[in-house]
């Protein structure tokens, strides 16, 4: 399935995007079983997440059945408000430097283990919807990266285990603000929170992909295009740390819980090495195969 957030009219709901449009889900559990109400899981993919299999069967049975009735309620893809597919995540965790060609080009050496650090929900937006280029930074880049939901709780997750507490995957851009992330003068090292968590710096979606859809995350070409020039293309079977690998050093004294996004990094392609910044008008496509293609257009703030 691919599930995703958004607005029509004033409220916020859960959709699957089928055949080219968007169910409404709520819409279509009232029309298929005759009520004026939808429970509150269609309102909010965060709640259905936590629900786990029982409503996800709900799910998968609402949309057979409304598909073979013809009941479904759609809605043009021209016409809805995308949100992010989880709106209100307790955590978003990104990795740096998973990709050995991107460390070169960023004079970064791959560690250990990976490296965490965090986005805050302020800086997410969903697809179509605008990067803002804060008038605070004069080099604003990209990255695209396949990044993945949490389904299921947990803490010290093995690695054996990982995927288990999968829920989907998705796209994300890594939007990043690099003269703040690298200042000049900064006695602690680089500022990850003003490089990377500003307003609207945090496209994701356009839908989240459930994990059953997905027959291996780690085979999957990612790339991004800048007004149609190809910036970045790569496979994530190129990644330095795999999804189980870092779903478990993620969990290590940190409870994951459904909802979570976990980024997996960029590879090669970004423009700061090439002093290559996006402005105001500025088209971002960010493709993943098997996934679909997030698109944002960039305003000058």
């Amino acid at each position: 399935m691919r599930l995703l957030s958004f607005v029509w009219g004033s409220k916020q709901r859960v959709g699957a995007y089928v055949n080219n449009v968007v169910m409404d889900l709520p819409e279509t559990y009232m029309r298929i079983y005759e009520t004026d109400n939808a429970p509150d899981f269609l309102y909010d993919m965060k709640s259905l997440i936590e629900g786990g299999e029982p409503i996800m069967q709900l799910i998968r049975d609402l949309i057979n059945r409304a598909l073979k009735s013809g009941n479904a309620v759609v809605r043009d893809p021209a016409s809805i408000t995308w949100l992010p597919p989880v709106t209100n995540p307790e955590k978003i965790l990104c990795v740096a430097v998973n990709y050995r060609e991107h460390g070169k080009e960023s004079s970064a050496k791959p560690l250990d283990r990976p490296y965490f650090f965090p986005k805050f929900p302020n800086a997410l937006i969903g697809h179509k919807q605008p990067i803002l280029k804060p008038r605070a930074s004069k080099q604003v880049d990209w990255e695209v990266e396949l990044a993945l939901i949490i389904g299921r709780k947990g803490k010290y997750i093995d690695v054996d285990r990982a995927l288990d507490h999968v829920f989907g995957y998705l796209i994300l851009n890594d939007i990043s603000m690099r003269d703040w992330q690298f200042p000049s003068k900064e006695p602690y090292g680089m500022d990850w929170i003003y490089g990377k968590s500003m307003d609207s710096s945090t496209p994701v979606g356009p839908y989240v992909v459930t994990k059953d859809e997905i027959e291996d995350p780690h085979n999957l070409r990612l790339t991004l295009r800048v007004n149609g020039e190809v910036e970045q293309d790569d496979n994530t079977k190129n990644l330095i740390f795999k999804i189980p690998e870092l779903i478990h050093w993620a969990s290590q004294g940190i409870t994951l819980k459904p909802g979570d996004y976990i980024s997996t990094g960029t590879p090669a392609g970004v423009g700061f090495p090439r002093n290559k910044f996006l402005k105001g008008g500025d088209v971002v496509e960010a493709e993943i195969e098997g996934i679909g293609t997030l698109m944002n257009t960039v305003i000058e703030e």
